[in-house]
């Protein structure tokens, strides 16, 4: 690849340049209920990222506070939560086909209004569809912690994306994780501790209790009855 100088050129020479990605694109196969959730229900549920910088008010008819998932995978806690808040308008952006699917088909069964997902990458739908100080709740659970040391710089939770999301959040709003890997709740406090405008609500400076907004998933059950932790941190824009 050394005959590029940049990314742009070697796309224009037909060379795809392999980027550094917060995930792994999973397609996955298509169950025919999913298949067909995401083309009953795309042009009431989905957004697209190619339509720009979100006009809230339009998307929604209303305004409302806004909470974003990042990586909801199959959906269910994000139906459940946007189910019990629907005062609150609801985004999750997902990656993982099979999982958007989902995600329409047990909201429209549920009856749930107030949910929009994006199937896109959550560091370009950040760059490219959110303007400033939109969110009041930004959530991230249990994102890929890839595990191996040298894949760590792979973690969505890192300062460039950090300062980024801080744009997006209004004064007040905030960011929201939880991992069930304990090095990666360590590396989440690390860098959040030394993010610029921001505040850590725990009032022992580390963890906070798993607030009832988060609901409790079956995987998080299994781990408990088998000892296995959970880190919830909840950081504040304050600047």
């Amino acid at each position: 690849m050394s005959q590029f100088k940049t990314q742009q050129e070697a796309e224009a020479a037909g060379v795809y340049v392999q980027k550094i990605r917060s995930f792994v694109k999973r397609e996955g196969r298509l169950t025919k209920g999913q298949a067909k959730a995401l083309e009953e229900f795309w042009p009431t549920m989905g957004l697209n990222h190619s339509d720009g910088i979100l006009d809230l008010a339009q998307v929604f008819g209303r305004q409302a506070p806004l909470v974003l998932e990042i990586g909801f995978g199959m959906g269910t806690s994000l139906v459940e939560m946007a189910a019990a808040e629907p005062d609150k308008n609801f985004i999750g952006i997902e990656v993982h086909r099979p999982g958007v699917g989902t995600c329409m088909a047990d909201a429209h069964e549920k009856g749930v209004t107030n949910l929009r997902v994006y199937e896109h990458d959550a560091v370009e739908v950040f760059n490219d569809c959110l303007a400033e100080q939109t969110i009041d709740r930004l959530q991230l659970f249990f994102p890929d912690p890839w595990h191996k040391k040298r894949h760590h710089k792979r973690r969505i939770v890192q300062p460039e994306f950090v300062e980024k999301l801080r744009s997006k959040l209004k004064i007040g709003g905030v960011f929201h994780m939880a991992t069930d890997w304990e090095n990666y709740a360590e590396h989440m406090l690390e860098v959040m501790s030394q993010a610029p405008g921001f505040k850590n609500q725990s009032e022992t400076a580390d963890y906070v209790p798993r607030p009832d907004s988060r609901p409790l998933t079956k995987f998080e059950k299994r781990g408990h009855r088998l000892g296995h932790g959970v880190w919830d941190l909840m950081f504040e824009r304050i600047s």
